[in-house]
């Protein structure tokens, strides 16, 4: 027995009073320890996200982006906002996502172009589509179509090559840009009608459009939801979709392979991704988030409504996706000597 202040200590009691002054310092420093890292992860989790967008603003990619955006904030509870990085048939925004920190704050919103179709141009790019980013998922996919006006003399994309064959190089069909999905979805409309049409591309959608209502270009290859509202006002005429499938908002549009066109699928899909060796934790929130947010009714029905496919894949099968396009549209550009024009 031990005494002390008037109180009787046994031995039994010694050990354990001496038993937790040994433990006590090892727990402050596991605590110290775990602090910093708590720390760090909750200083991550309310830190903004970017969603880097390599176009400008009121594009059907921004216009995606920004309504993915807003369902996230909810669903991570952070802050997400749209950063429109342009140039470079989409090289300036990839870059920039590529060399920044791997910790989810930074996230590519790409085309297919960006990082499948860009890098076989003559262009240097800072960026290897494979190695410098983490895939989270398909977002949506864009259907290419092929419209012309409404008083053309053609009811079909069969019709439209008849008349290139009858003259060779004289059907002017315009396109986003030389590069673009809709430039290759016309290379490979050509090739499968065996016919050559006068290419005519453009930067960006908007004087396409305006040229082909003017009747400086006889058709127009770009995606549905830049085309969808002047369809649906009856200014302009869908011959063919360039995709696998027809487009649930354009669902009386045969696509160009019902009318006998192999091989012409060009989808210009969306999908976002995040800097390489971000965190496989962080790759799964994000996607998990993301396939929420497109399974949300409301968002579900404005994609559609705009002409865009909610396509959400595990991350897995958009890495698989990245690799075949890749590969793909690297030998439509080697095939077709196609050469950019920035």
């Amino acid at each position: 027995m031990f005494r002390k202040s008037g109180y009787r200590f046994s031995d039994k009691d010694m050990r354990k009073r001496k038993s937790v002054r040994r433990a006590t310092p090892c727990f402050l420093l596991a605590l110290a320890l775990l602090a910093p890292a708590a720390g760090r992860a909750q200083e991550l989790t309310s830190r903004t996200i970017r969603m880097v967008v390599a176009f400008p603003a009121g594009g059907p990619t921004d216009f995606v982006a920004r309504l993915l955006a807003d369902k996230l904030k909810g669903l991570l509870g952070q802050n997400v906002i749209v950063e429109n990085r342009a140039g470079a048939n989409g090289a300036v925004g990839a870059e920039y996502v590529a060399h920044a920190a791997p910790d989810g704050t930074t996230l590519f919103m790409t085309t297919v172009g960006a990082v499948a179709i860009t890098p076989h141009l003559a262009v240097k790019v800072a960026y290897d589509p494979i190695r410098d980013f983490a895939p989270i998922t398909l977002v949506v996919r864009n259907t290419t179509i092929l419209v012309v006006k409404p008083d053309m003399a053609v009811a079909s994309a069969r019709d439209l090559a008849a008349m290139a064959a009858a003259k060779p190089g004289t059907v002017a069909i315009a396109s986003t840009g030389i590069g673009s999905m809709p430039h290759l979805a016309l290379e490979l409309y050509q090739a499968s009608a065996g016919v050559k049409f006068l290419h005519v591309p453009y930067r960006g959608a908007a004087a396409a459009l305006s040229d082909l209502l003017g009747g400086q270009v006889q058709g127009f290859f770009a995606d549905v939801p830049v085309l969808l509202s002047q369809i649906q006002a009856g200014k302009i005429r869908p011959l063919g979709a360039a995709s696998g499938m027809r487009n649930a908002a354009l669902p009386d549009v045969p696509t160009l392979a019902e009318q006998g066109f192999a091989d012409t699928s060009a989808d210009n899909w969306y999908g976002l991704l995040a800097p390489a060796r971000t965190p496989a934790r962080v790759v799964a929130r994000l996607h998990d988030a993301v396939v929420a947010a497109l399974a949300e009714p409301d968002l579900h029905e404005k994609l559609i409504a705009s002409g865009a496919i909610p396509a959400p894949t595990s991350s897995a099968d958009f890495a698989a996706l990245l690799a075949a396009e890749l590969d793909r549209w690297g030998r439509v550009v080697a095939e077709k000597s196609i050469k950019s024009e920035e």
